[in-house]
Formats: structure tokens, C-alpha cells, sequence
């Protein structure tokens, strides 16, 4: 049987004081991040409680210990930029300003939760904060994030966009495919690699041939940035710089920042791939103690004010348990909701629920009486056989020789559709949209 060896960290543990301090904040704001980054660290540490309580469905993937790789970042954002996140976005989606809440009940599956109830740990959504979501594929959100900078690009405003994704990511087809275009369309994204030690449960020296990962997008023209993930305030400095090249510049921007998870890759993560020491180690930087620390000895906070902070975020966080557990659970016949565009918004056929002996509009099962849909009292007593018919038999649906015929129709003497044709997409010269 193949075996393999616990891997040693290539690099060790820098200790705070080998590094050069990045400047804080101003009082008020240092105070509000530190706040932030507790309410993130005792929402998880609920959530992994709720999760064992089977308050919490599917897979639930804890930032604790990412704080301020988290935090860091979202706070050098402007509120008109965009941020998309990867499956552990929990609490990317509380630093960008969305109700603790509301996070909570999405974790819930309720309908008071970000994504109603519909996406769950990995799908975390707020279009009004410009938070563009949780993403469950491993860098599946890459491309989105060029598309939303091609968007920013295209309209000619100076707005940015911040895509995380983890190590692991690195190693997809869609990174490289993405730093490509980004550089060649000069799209203003700042990518930022969150180089936590382990894709899953593979050390970074086993999945990944060049292990410093902010070089990786060099070839591609996206030169590379690296800060300190354990520390809010280098991850702040760093990432405004970017942002700011990035926004100013028309220029791509890859940063890697090093930080590390406390808990396993998800709740079911037995963690047999590091050792408890090499995980102390890290826990000796807690971003929040270290940063918490730093306030109190440059006079930031005053005496029991760190506490008191504390406290703050755990009531919080129980208000927001609170909230999720009496939010309902969504109604069955919400199902088709959101799912579908419907009426003249654009052209195209209906979903189609085939389930009973007519098919149906899937969405006109909100307005049918409950003894016609699947299941109801006297369906099969009333219907107890049928006849399958192809979907373009269903009323109001064209079958296929219709579609052959109206695409015939649509197409003109030269061959080609003009309804289908693909728009005109190129962009307008920088000088056209600033004049």
C-alpha cells in the first residue's frame, strides 16, 4: 500500500517580532476592525456548533484563524467594488457589512437568511454590498471575477474587483486561464491567493511545483504581491496598493498572503495530514490575540476594552442564532422561484414539472389546488395512468419541427440570424468614454 509522510512546512513560522510593523489605523477604525475580526471568529466557532447540532445542512467549511487575511482585504475596499469569494466565505460576507443574522440563517437553509434559504454555507450572497457570493467550485470564481472587471472596465467606471480563492485553486485550469486574459484586457482585479498550507489535506510542497505562489502569475503578465495573512494591518497595506495599481493602472495583480486554518479543511476533516505541534505553531500568531495585543500597548484600547469587545461579538452572535432558528424553512412551492426568467423579460420556454400524468408549468404549481400536484390526496386515485408525451406536445410549448421552422424563419437570405447574432462586444477606447 502506498503511503505517504506528514509533510513539514517548507517555510517556518516568521515570529512578530522579525517583521517590520505595518502602520495602523486611526483609534476608532483599529478598534473596528479588531471587533470585526472577534464577531467572524465566534460566528464560525457558533457555526461549527450549529453544524453538530444538525441546525446546518451540507458541508461547512470555518475561516477560524483566516481573520485577517479576511478582513484585511475587504476593508481596503471601496463600497462600490466588487468582492466574490470561494465555499468558505462566512465571513467575507460579515466583513463586507451583511447582517450576522442573515448569514446565519442562510446556514439555517431559512428564508430571512442572504440567499434565502437557497445556498446554504457555500453560497453566500449580497448584490447590495457588491458582495458577488460564495463559490462551491474550486476556481470556478476566477473567470467571474475577470467578466465583473471586463463589466467595470466596459462601463468606464473606477471600480475594482477582489477575488479570493485558496492554494489549491492555483493548481486549476481556470487560473491560468483567467491571469491570461485579465492581463491582456488589462482588467482591474486583484486576485488574492490565500496560501493557508494545505489544498484540502495536501501540503502546499505536494500539490504545487513553485511555492511561492504570488510568482505563479508572472508569466502571464500579473506581477505579484505577498503580505502577512496573520496580520490585519500588512493585509490592509498590501491590498490597498494593489487596488490602488490595479484601479489606476488598468492592471491585474496577484497577491499571496500566508496564513493558516485552525480547524480542518471542513467539519468532516479528520486532519491526519498535520500534526497538533505544527498547528500550535501557528496558533501562537492568532491574528486577533496578536492584533489585540499590538492596540493595548500602543494605547489603543484601554483596560478591559478587549473583553468588552469580546462580549459584544458573542451576544451577537447569539442574537443572530436567535433570529436564524425562528426564521421559517422556504415554501415547497417557492421551489421554481428564482430559477427561471419568466415572461417577456426574455424569450424561451417554461420549466416543465413531468411528474403528473399532464405536465405542468413547474411555476404554476403555486396557484394549482394541492390535490393536482405530485403526491396530493386523490392524484392516483384520479390519475392512474398516463400517456408520456414529448415536452412539445404540452400546451403553449413549440415542439421540435416549430423550433426548426421559426429558426428558419428568423434566418435571413444569407444564412445567419440576426436575433442570435452575438452583439458587438468590443469596448470603447478609454479616451471615447473619459471625453
Amino acid at each position: 500500500m502506498l503511503r505517504y509522510r506528514r509533510f513539514e512546512m517548507a517555510e517556518r513560522v516568521v515570529a512578530p517580532e522579525e517583521r517590520t510593523a505595518a502602520p495602523l489605523p486611526e483609534p476608532e477604525r483599529a478598534r473596528e476592525w479588531l471587533a470585526t475580526m472577534m464577531l467572524i471568529r465566534r460566528f464560525e466557532e457558533r457555526a461549527g456548533e450549529m453544524y453538530a447540532k444538525a441546525k446546518v445542512g451540507g458541508f461547512l467549511h470555518l475561516a477560524i484563524g483566516e481573520e485577517a487575511t479576511i478582513l484585511g482585504a475587504a476593508r481596503a475596499l471601496r463600497p462600490g467594488d466588487y468582492m466574490i469569494s470561494t465555499y468558505r466565505s462566512h465571513g467575507h460576507a460579515l466583513a463586507r457589512g451583511t447582517a450576522p443574522e442573515a448569514v446565519m440563517a442562510e446556514l439555517f437553509g431559512r428564508v430571512d437568511g442572504c440567499s434565502r434559504g437557497r445556498g446554504g454555507s457555500m453560497h453566500m450572497f449580497d448584490l447590495q454590498r457588491r458582495f458577488m457570493g460564495g463559490y462551491g467550485i474550486v476556481g470556478g470564481n476566477l473567470p467571474l471575477a475577470a467578466g465583473m472587471g471586463m463589466a467595470c472596465d466596459y462601463l468606464g467606471t473606477e471600480d475594482a474587483v477582489l477575488c479570493t480563492f485558496g492554494d489549491g485553486a492555483a493548481n486549476q485550469g481556470t487560473f491560468g486561464e483567467t491571469m491570461n486574459l485579465a492581463a491582456l484586457w488589462r482588467l482591474p482585479v486583484v486576485f488574492l491567493v490565500s496560501n493557508n498550507q494545505f489544498g484540502m489535506g495536501t501540503a502546499l510542497e505536494r500539490h504545487s511545483a513553485v511555492t511561492e505562489l504570488h510568482k505563479r502569475g508572472e508569466s502571464f503578465g500579473v506581477p505579484g504581491l505577498r503580505c502577512d495573512g496573520m496580520d490585519v494591518a500588512d493585509t490592509f497595506t498590501v491590498c490597498a496598493q494593489a487596488l490602488e495599481r490595479s484601479r489606476s493602472e488598468r492592471q491585474p495583480v496577484l497577491i499571496e498572503a500566508r496564513t493558516y486554518r485552525f480547524r480542518g479543511h471542513s467539519m468532516a476533516d479528520p486532519e491526519e495530514y498535520r500534526t497538533r505541534e505544527q498547528v500550535e505553531q501557528w496558533r501562537a500568531r492568532d491574528p486577533i490575540v496578536s492584533f489585540g495585543q499590538r492596540l493595548s500597548r500602543e494605547g489603543v484600547l484601554g483596560e478591559g476594552e478587549l473583553a468588552r469587545l469580546d462580549g459584544e461579538a458573542i451576544e451577537r452572535v447569539d442574537r443572530a442564532v436567535d433570529f436564524a432558528d425562528s426564521s421559517p424553512f422556504p415554501e415547497p412551492p417557492s421551489l421554481y422561484d428564482d430559477v427561471y426568467v419568466l415572461g417577456d423579460q426574455v424569450g424561451g420556454w417554461y420549466s416543465v414539472d413531468a411528474r403528473t400524468p399532464t405536465p405542468h408549468r413547474g411555476e404554476d404549481e403555486r396557484a394549482m389546488p394541492r390535490h393536482q400536484l405530485p403526491g396530493g390526496a386523490g392524484y392516483e386515485s384520479e390519475h392512474t395512468t398516463s400517456t408520456a408525451r414529448p415536452i412539445g406536445a404540452v400546451q403553449g410549448l413549440p415542439d421540435e419541427t416549430d423550433a426548426e421552422e421559426s429558426d428558419a424563419e428568423e434566418t435571413d437570405a444569407e444564412g445567419a440570424n440576426p436575433d442570435r447574432a452575438r452583439p458587438d462586444r468590443a469596448r470603447p477606447d478609454r479616451a471615447e468614454r473619459e471625453g
